[in-house]
């Protein structure tokens, strides 16, 4: 005989139901795996408050008997140096990440519409870069003596805004998600390609591009490496490498004392090393810990995404 739908549903409901016990397991299991995640963070800003005395005579200590901001003082002793650092960085971050979504997201629009007549030959030109690369001389040449950006803004932005994954997964994520409905009905009451793109792909997909910009902007915050190669300007170096140049030069004057004066030998010796190395990773973290959470709920969003059916 046919079952009633009460029961039907009362079965389920106890089939997706957890019990108590069960739920305060996970409930604590969880809780752990986020203070593992959480405590050796802020072990890390615990640490950069330490004096160095405390660190060498005590070790690590969540409770350090010696608070010191000298790390800090240490640091942002360079003064305006370190504040047009952090300028260029936020700059080089906006600037690079909506140029970035710009570009790839028309890209990526362009390859995923079946009408495109040369959709497929992008699409394999788009993966060249994912199998081969020309190597780090190659890039060096191309962007210093084709394309000029040495010593410019350019030269921190250019290099990293596009990236043939992220084109892929937008590719992919425009075709499986946007309804080809949607897009016939919009074209029938008139709306051109750009209006289309703008106001109904767009909205429809803010959670991919939410993922490819946190991607973008980690991307950017984090980058030292075309600094390096391409500004010789100081008023150009972005906050990574200026952090890096300084550690390099508190590990130099640390491990070539013998060669110094004796003023300098003593003030060598004084350094915030270990506590200076803690407080540049709070310098460089705590921008991106504040600016997660206005991409989280594009996350959350995202996850949901098809997982209801009328």
């Amino acid at each position: 005989m046919f079952k009633n739908k009460g029961s039907e549903a009362d079965e389920i409901n106890k089939f997706n139901s957890v019990s108590k016990p069960t739920n305060l397991v996970l409930n604590i299991l969880f809780a752990a795996l986020a203070a593992m995640c959480i405590v050796p963070f802020i072990f890390v800003v615990i640490i950069s408050f330490t004096s160095e005395q405390s660190l060498q005579m005590n070790g690590y200590r969540f409770w350090p008997e010696e608070w010191s901001l000298e790390a800090y003082e240490y640091i942002f002793g360079s003064g305006s140096q370190i504040i047009r650092a952090y300028g260029i960085t936020i700059l080089v971050t906006v600037l690079g990440t909506l140029l970035g979504l710009v570009i790839m997201t028309t890209f990526a629009y362009a390859i995923s519409r079946k009408n495109f007549a040369y959709k497929k030959f992008f699409t394999k030109l788009i993966f060249i870069p994912m199998l081969f690369s020309g190597g780090m001389v190659a890039s060096y040449l191309i962007n210093t003596k084709f394309l000029g950006i040495k010593d410019t803004i350019f030269a921190l932005i250019l290099p990293i805004c596009v990236s043939s994954f992220h084109i892929i997964i937008l590719r992919t994520f425009f075709r499986t998600t946007i309804p080809d409905a949607i897009v016939e009905s919009a074209k029938i009451d008139g709306a051109s390609e750009f209006t289309l793109f703008l106001k109904i792909v767009l909205p429809i997909s803010l959670p991919a591009i939410a993922t490819i910009a946190l991607f973008l902007t980690l991307g950017f915050w984090n980058d030292w490496f075309n600094a390096m190669l391409y500004i010789d300007d100081n008023s150009l170096i972005p906050l990574q490498y200026l952090l890096i140049k300084l550690e390099t030069t508190m590990e130099f004057l640390a491990n070539n004392t013998a060669m110094m004066g004796t003023s300098a030998t003593t003030a060598a010796m004084n350094l915030p090393k270990e506590s200076a190395k803690m407080a540049i990773v709070v310098i460089t973290t705590l921008p991106i810990v504040f600016a997660y959470p206005f991409f989280q709920k594009y996350f959350v969003s995202g996850l949901t995404v098809g997982a209801v059916k009328e």
